[in-house]
């Protein structure tokens, strides 16, 4: 009698039939092969986007309330937690304290593998959750293609406990975990190329579920103006460039009275663009973003598409 173990069920482990020949293809093909079940990935995002949308208001509304999102995840999955947390403050100007990511196996995990069995740990999720001490205001986003590993159900399990917010984002539409938690979204997208290798299909579906989850969550509260970034963090001479075009695209300066507004503004670029469209001093500026809850439309009380469209010449 064949020996069945709980993974094999799995859609994650499951053998694509479509690839079984893989090894003996061109390179030409390879590639084919790989962009047709990348096809059948972006469907299965697609079929979750009413639960993306939910899982966008969730966090929006989490921050605005001063929660932050925590990410928690093992191997692939708790990676692209890792990088999205990175990746915040420097497109969106966010405190490092804002956006955070639980990764099975600590920083050492990222770039190298696990130590042995951390994933299966459950106890440790626990641990690692409740170093962050979670609260009722706060998100906590699990990652996991596989939706099985115990380290990220024991992260969840404590952040219930304190009353946060859980969002699940796993590849196996199947999971019992559905009943646990406030949102799930579960892009099916059927077995990988190589089998079990959730790097391909899994990996690029979960990045661009938190990718949206995140830039719409940022969207939502005002971190752009219309489809610009205009809170960037302006450390290096790349980011002060990006903040001196975007004032120019946005008010029509040229880049050199740009950088003198900039200036002006303590390179606040927020309120840099609310000083030259209502004439107001930077410290008046400053109030009025407070009282617009920092949304630079409300502030400044112009739509960005209708403003953007005219100065950019776009019917």
């Amino acid at each position: 009698m064949a020996v069945r173990s709980k993974w094999q069920s799995l859609p994650t482990e499951a053998i694509n039939p479509a690839t079984l020949g893989i090894d003996k293809l061109a390179p030409a093909d390879i590639v084919e092969g790989m962009l047709n079940e990348d096809r059948k990935m972006l469907a299965a995002v697609q079929r979750e986007k009413e639960r993306i949308a939910v899982g966008i208001e969730i966090i929006s509304q989490a921050l605005r309330k001063g929660g932050r999102i925590v990410f928690v995840g093992a191997g692939t999955s708790g990676r692209l937690g890792v990088v999205e947390s990175a990746e915040m403050p420097i497109t969106f100007g966010t405190k490092p304290e804002l956006v955070l990511a639980v990764m099975a196996g600590g920083q050492d995990a990222v770039t190298h593998p696990s130590k042995e069995g951390v994933e299966d740990n459950y106890e440790e999720g626990a641990r690692s959750i409740n170093r962050l001490r979670p609260t009722r205001k706060d998100v906590v986003i699990g990652v996991s293609a596989s939706g099985m590993t115990p380290f990220v159900r024991g992260a969840l399990t404590r952040a219930r406990r304190a009353g946060s917010k859980i969002i699940f984002v796993t590849c196996d539409p199947r999971t019992e975990l559905q009943t646990f938690v406030d949102l799930t979204i579960a892009p099916g997208v059927g077995p990988e190329v190589i089998a079990g290798s959730t790097r391909l299909k899994a990996g690029t579906a979960t990045k661009l579920v938190l990718n949206m989850l995140t830039t719409g969550a940022m969207v939502r509260i005002g971190k752009t103006y219309g489809n610009l970034m205009v809170d960037l963090q302006l450390g290096s001479d790349k980011a002060r460039d990006r903040a001196k075009r975007i004032i120019a695209i946005v008010t029509g300066l040229d880049y050199e009275s740009a950088d003198d507004l900039l200036k002006r503004a303590n390179w606040n670029l927020k309120a840099a663009i609310v000083m030259q469209i209502t004439g107001l001093t930077h410290a008046r500026a400053v109030t009025r973003l407070r009282k617009a809850h920092d949304v630079v439309r409300d502030a400044i009380g112009e739509d960005a598409e209708v403003r953007l469209k005219q100065l950019l010449e776009i019917e």
